[in-house]
């Protein structure tokens, strides 16, 4: 885009935007709950080095990252006081570039070939990845104390350990959910204990509140938030990303079949892992590549041509699929923000 938009009247769609005033309610309320060292933000949610900064502006300066590019990404935009790579890699080349140049770099590690690539890649510090009950990455909370022995006969540092409780994160039932973090991070304390070090860190936006075992969380989605999570009542933060789009079809009922609109937002422009968006003012019925055709409420008339606000499932893929995201307080673009995050 040649010129700076003004309006979301001016964007081609789909378009990624953020209500400003909700980003920045998002940002105050977690600041408030877990004040500096104890929110370690996960980039991954929103890839975009412009939101980080305002993420540090609000005290939080120690990020999560997902990938390379992202932790390369953070350094390069001085956001790399301390970054922690949630993420086993086996290639740690470019890592130790980024740690030779000044950035502090620190590993996710959950086996004895993660710990001997970090060593030969003279990787200095790691955290110790447990299986807390997600099956997915992670040793076994047994091998923890082992893996850290391991590293430090390395010449590695070891922070501490870390652990994702994933599954807990969209229980509904607070009570349930409750449960199962205790139940996870019971395992990772008793990891912690054979590992030692400062950091447990654990936990996400859906368990932010009551992952008291944890002295720092990684929650992501919360600056952004999408409706996977707006479905938990007890969350306080609001639906700031929406995906624009424009209508370009519709068509009146008949048959004995309603009538139904067509938006330019689809599977490429939205992460459709936790189900279909929400069109406010409408039913979904499906989404195809470039499409969502939906039906709106008998009391909302649409037209060709109208702007319309979808709400993504799952934010992190969402944001993955787009180029930049547009800062708006309501109608008006107040800065563009790059997604420059994205790849690997």
């Amino acid at each position: 885009m040649s010129t700076q938009p003004k309006t979301i009247h001016d964007l081609q769609t789909p378009a990624l935007l953020v209500e400003r005033s909700i980003f920045d309610a998002n940002l105050a309320t977690m600041s408030a709950a877990r004040p500096g060292r104890q929110l370690r933000p996960h980039v991954k949610a929103h890839k975009c080095t412009a939101l980080a900064q305002q993420q540090a502006a609000t005290g939080h300066e120690t990020f999560t990252c997902a990938t390379i590019r992202e932790v390369e990404g953070m350094a390069a935009a001085g956001l790399g006081a301390d970054l922690l790579l949630a993420n086993e890699v086996l290639d740690m080349s470019r890592l130790a570039a980024v740690v030779d140049a000044g950035a502090r770099v620190t590993i996710a590690v959950d086996s004895d070939a993660v710990v001997d690539a970090a060593a030969r890649a003279g990787i200095n510090e790691v955290v110790i990845d447990v299986n807390v009950g997600l099956p997915r990455c992670g040793c076994a909370p047994e091998d923890a104390g082992r893996l850290a022995d391991l590293a430090r006969n390395h010449g590695i540092d070891v922070r501490g350990v870390m652990g994702y409780e994933g599954h807990a994160m969209i229980i509904d039932d607070l009570a349930e959910r409750r449960r199962v973090v205790e139940e996870c991070m019971t395992k990772l304390v008793a990891a912690h204990d054979a590992v030692g070090g400062d950091i447990v860190s654990a936990g996400g936006t859906g368990t932010y509140a009551i992952n008291t075992w944890a002295n720092e969380i990684q929650a992501g989605s919360y600056a952004l938030m999408d409706t996977a999570y707006g479905g938990l009542a007890d969350l306080p933060f609001g639906q700031a990303l929406t995906v624009l789009g424009t209508v370009i079809s519709t068509t009146g009922p008949a048959g004995g079949i309603p009538g139904w609109a067509v938006v330019d937002v689809g599977l490429k422009s939205l992460g459709m892992d936790h189900g279909n968006p929400t069109v406010p003012g409408g039913v979904v019925w499906f989404c195809s590549d470039e499409h969502i055709t939906w039906q709106p409420d008998e009391s909302v008339q649409v037209t060709v041509g109208d702007r319309v606000r979808v709400l993504p499932a799952h934010v992190d893929p969402t944001v993955a699929l787009h180029e930049r995201m547009y800062l708006v307080e309501g109608d008006d673009v107040v800065d563009v923000w790059p997604v420059d995050l994205r790849g690997w």
